[in-house]
């Protein structure tokens, strides 16, 4: 199971929206390439005192608002061709339900939440980890959380000359607050969750971001309080039992993670039936915290299971500078979109996006990454090799399949006499090593690195624009094999005569050569581009049950080669036409 975290719905969608969805998504796709049983999870969080304000702001009913604000974040996935199975609003019943039945267990198993208020118990409570108490601290209503003296300073507004107190992490406001509520005893989690990072290095992604986790909670933790009074607060879910508190937001959103996994795990001996425990929750690097050091503690309290993996993306800039709604200059997905298309937005969101560290997002990196990676780059290769009048792509996969000794590849791993290899033999080296490549950058959670190591297989890549993926070349780095294109171009195909059996041998080679690396990046790019891909290996006749991880291994398919649809002339046809706005 692959799960994003939530959107609010007090901002409109934006371009890192997407871009969590789009990875994601990406990830899913992977898992069922290969050949596993996946599920993808999203939604909003509409509870909280930030959508309470946003709906008497836009002079809306509450219910009403979240009920036609969560629509354009239903429309973005679909817009973006998101494979998701559940999209989970908070207010729904089963959620409700779900966040209800986490802070409460019943004795007897099996009775329906609300039966004899001496069948309940408190696990939280029994166990020590809830008690009430007053509760005084700065509140930050944008970031749905309290912060501690040492998280907040005295912040100046430069265009109001307006002072006001503001978290050092987000800058966002604060305000002193002080009431009676429920409390986690967080504190008490420290050891055990250290001792849960030190088990699982791997927990978060990226690394630095994990030794960030860890040097947090190694520095100490605060109870956590998770209740405010319904006075403050009225819209979400009450505490059961105690109408005079509504459970914290961020509490009730973490506990989605479970909701379409069938919590609470009622059918002993099915509790992964439905996907629990999640392999990977997809997030923004602003809400660390709350996923890798709160959400782990609750589920160490109740005795469930954690997550496996925690991705923790970077965001996106424009000009360098944050997005900002004040500013003016957050990108619009749906407009991006229509004007670039939904599978270019997906190529350059994983192609540049960061990881580590923020990128930078700008159209003319866009229109650069299509031009040279996809129009003239696996669009070219395919128009070249497809279109051929001098040769056929059938003939070239049947005479390999005849002839299994036409490409040597013993030498691949240790050169022949003269310490080099041709370039048939490189090539041919290339695409044997590039699934494990892919799938172990993939295992890794760099969908990214993944997606340049194929493109790298079709043309010569730039350094992305964020500094994670930039690398130059070290003057001692062994020369790489020659990408298809160039290879393509210096075996010049066209040029040989098809009169002499040697000739006709080199042909074929070269144009099988060719092929398969279109057949093999084809498969490996579907969960970037599922769409057009699918285009790519129709045009190359791959059957439909012959696109999976496991067939992606050179000489394995030798069906192919008869395309499945009409080729077309010119640009009609062309798998990756002209942009229709380059400015």
């Amino acid at each position: 199971m692959v799960q994003i975290t939530l959107t609010k719905l007090s901002v409109a969608p934006h371009i890192g929206h997407l871009y969590s969805l789009v990875l994601a998504d990406i990830l899913k796709r992977w898992a069922v390439l290969q050949g596993k049983r996946a599920i993808l999870c999203t939604g909003t969080d509409e509870h909280g005192m930030k959508i309470q304000q946003a709906a008497q702001k836009a002079g809306q009913d509450v219910h009403s608002f979240c009920d036609s604000s969560y629509k354009a974040f239903d429309l973005l996935a679909q817009k973006a061709n998101i494979d998701r199975d559940h999209f989970i609003r908070t207010s729904d019943p089963d959620h409700r339900f779900a966040v209800q039945h986490f802070w409460v267990s019943r004795i007897s198993l099996g009775k329906p939440l609300g039966v004899e208020a001496n069948m309940q118990k408190y696990i939280l409570k029994e166990r020590g980890y809830v008690y009430t108490a007053k509760h005084e601290g700065w509140y930050s209503i944008s970031d749905e959380t309290f912060y501690p003296e040492s998280a907040v300073r005295l912040t100046l507004d430069p265009s109001t000359g307006r002072k006001f107190m503001a978290s050092i992490e987000t800058g966002k406001e604060v305000e002193w607050t002080s009431e009676d509520n429920y409390h986690f005893h967080l504190s008490a989690f420290k050891d055990r969750l250290l001792e849960f990072y030190e088990s699982n290095p791997n927990f978060v992604v990226p690394s630095t971001r994990m030794k960030e986790v860890i040097q947090h909670v190694a520095a100490g933790l605060e109870d956590l309080s998770i209740s405010r009074p319904v006075e403050r607060l009225n819209w979400g879910i009450p505490v059961p039992d105690d109408d005079s508190q509504t459970i914290y937001v961020w509490l009730d959103a973490l506990v989605n993670y479970l909701t379409k996994a069938n919590y609470p795990f009622q059918i002993p001996g099915q509790e992964d039936a439905a996907g629990w425990p999640a392999d990977c929750h997809v997030i923004g690097k602003d809400i660390v915290r709350f996923h890798c050091v709160y959400w782990p503690a609750f589920l160490m309290a109740l005795d469930l299971p954690l997550p496996r993996q925690i991705l923790a993306h970077a965001h996106w800039t424009l000009g360098r500078s944050k997005m900002s709604k004040s500013v003016g200059n957050v990108v619009n997905p749906f407009f991006a979109l229509n004007r670039f298309g939904v599978d270019t937005m997906r190529y350059y969101l994983a192609h540049d996006g960061g990881i580590k560290d923020d990128a930078d997002y700008e159209n003319a990196y866009i229109i650069m990454r299509y031009k040279k990676g996809l129009q003239f780059g696996l669009g070219n290769l395919s128009s070249r090799l497809l279109r051929g009048k001098k040769w056929s792509v059938r003939e070239a996969v049947q005479y390999s399949a005849e002839c299994k000794d036409a490409i040597k590849i013993e030498k691949a791993a240790k050169g022949d006499e003269s310490g080099t290899l041709n370039q048939d033999t490189k090539h041919h080296a290339r695409l044997i090593a590039l699934p494990n490549t892919v799938a172990q950058k993939m295992n890794d959670l760099d969908p990214g690195a993944a997606l340049q190591a194929i493109m790298e297989t079709i043309y010569q890549v730039t350094p992305s624009s964020s500094p994670a993926h930039s690398r130059l070349p070290h003057p001692t780095d062994n020369p790489p094999p020659p990408k298809t294109n160039t290879y393509m171009h210096q075996a010049a195909p066209w040029g040989l005569v098809k009169s002499t059996p040697s000739n006709l041998a080199q042909l074929n080679k070269i144009i099988y050569l060719c092929a398969e690396s279109l057949r093999i990046c084809g498969i490996l790019l579907q969960p970037y581009m599922p769409s057009k891909m699918a285009e790519l290996l129709d045009m190359l006749g791959v059957a439909p049950d012959a696109r999976t991880f496991q067939d992606a291994v050179v000489g394995l398919d030798s069906r192919y080669g008869e395309p499945a649809t009409e080729l077309g002339k010119g640009y009609d046809g062309v798998l990756f036409p002209p942009l229709r706005s380059e400015s």
